[in-house]
């Protein structure tokens, strides 16, 4: 079988791809700029292009014919609308990544499903992914465009950290301040539940949708089973460095209305997403994913990325001196403020 992947180089497709490609049943396909091509396996084919130049696109697929579209990096419907035009003759299944951002927030039970209510007003990210899903689903209604959604959550692989509350340069401002002895930020009171998926685990659940009938016209959430509370994460990362975890509470509406001036969308990721208690029922893709379980705990998770992430500094230590600056302001403005009273 041969799946066509766009993208294919990212936190979640790469896990896929490795896997697959050693898979004898399967030939794989990339279609991307070639910006990662060193971390591919040998036996990958790829289509150097670029999926936003239309035509040129189709010009490099005109011969080739795949049995599974693997969509990541379709952000808006005009992405979608474009996947169909290119594939929809071309494909025998087309697998979107959404995300499960787009569920209610919050939703009327903490308890996830694929029929939860799709609907967030406080991030556009996630009514981009909400409007690209209407899309498809309509096609496969009207036209039976060969689609399956998947959902993922918060998933991770050797080269991220995962936090609620960071800057603009990713995670390792914040590691740079548990290792310094700083305050952290978290959001809340920290007793939200999360949902935290190692990239190796979810390619289980991804593959066993590719190229399954029953997968057709569906739309699957993929997570790990491990809950934990964001005070869990992040004591469960200072534990993993060997360091002393100082949490600083902050409300998720203080944080939006606080960083918001300096371009920090906490409203959408925390307000609209990882502020909410989640847990996710998974029944729907293990009925079809027998293998699909947790293998890699967050505790196991995040060792093999702090040994990464440590060990490549000019790769991953991207330091933020504005963010550093900003929660130290927030820091001292939170303790102010009790003094006033």
């Amino acid at each position: 079988m041969r799946a066509l992947f766009i993208g294919g180089t990212g936190t979640i497709s790469t896990a896929i791809v490795k896997q697959l490609a050693v898979m004898p049943s399967w030939e794989v396909w990339l279609l991307n700029r070639g910006n990662r091509a060193n971390i591919l396996p040998e036996n990958v084919h790829q289509i150097i292009a670029d999926i936003n130049d239309e035509e040129a696109a189709a010009e490099k697929i005109k011969d080739l014919t795949f049995d599974v579209v693997c969509e990541f990096i379709g952000y808006h419907v005009e992405d979608v609308e474009r996947d169909y035009r290119l594939f929809k003759n071309k494909t025998k299944q087309y697998i979107y990544i959404s995300s499960a951002s787009a569920y209610h927030k919050p939703a009327a039970s903490y308890i996830i499903s694929e029929g939860t209510t799709l609907a967030n007003p406080y991030w556009q990210y996630s009514r981009d992914k909400i409007a690209s899903e209407n899309f498809l689903m309509q096609k496969y209604r009207e036209e039976g465009f060969p689609v399956t959604i998947v959902r993922p959550s918060h998933t991770y692989d050797e080269r991220h950290i995962p936090l609620g509350v960071h800057g603009k340069n990713g995670f390792w401002q914040v590691i740079k301040r548990m290792m310094d002895g700083k305050q952290v930020i978290i959001q809340g009171d920290g007793t939200s539940l999360w949902t935290l998926t190692f990239n190796t685990d979810f390619a289980v659940g991804y593959i066993s949708l590719m190229g399954n009938r029953h997968a057709i016209g569906e739309a699957f959430q993929i997570t790990g089973d491990e809950t934990l509370t964001w005070n869990q994460i992040y004591k469960t990362i200072a534990d993993a460095l060997g360091v002393e975890l100082k949490a600083y509470h902050v409300s998720s509406d203080y944080l939006a209305a606080a960083g918001e001036k300096y371009g920090y969308d906490f409203k959408g990721s925390l307000i609209g997403d990882k502020s909410v208690s989640v847990v996710f029922d998974n029944s729907k893709l293990k009925r079809l994913a027998p293998d699909m379980r947790t293998q890699v705990r967050f505790d196991q998770g995040v060792r093999i990325t702090l040994d990464y992430v440590l060990s490549h500094p000019e790769e991953c230590q991207k330091e933020d001196p504005e963010f550093d600056d900003w929660c130290d302001r927030v820091i001292a403005a939170v303790e102010a403020s009790k003094n006033q009273i």
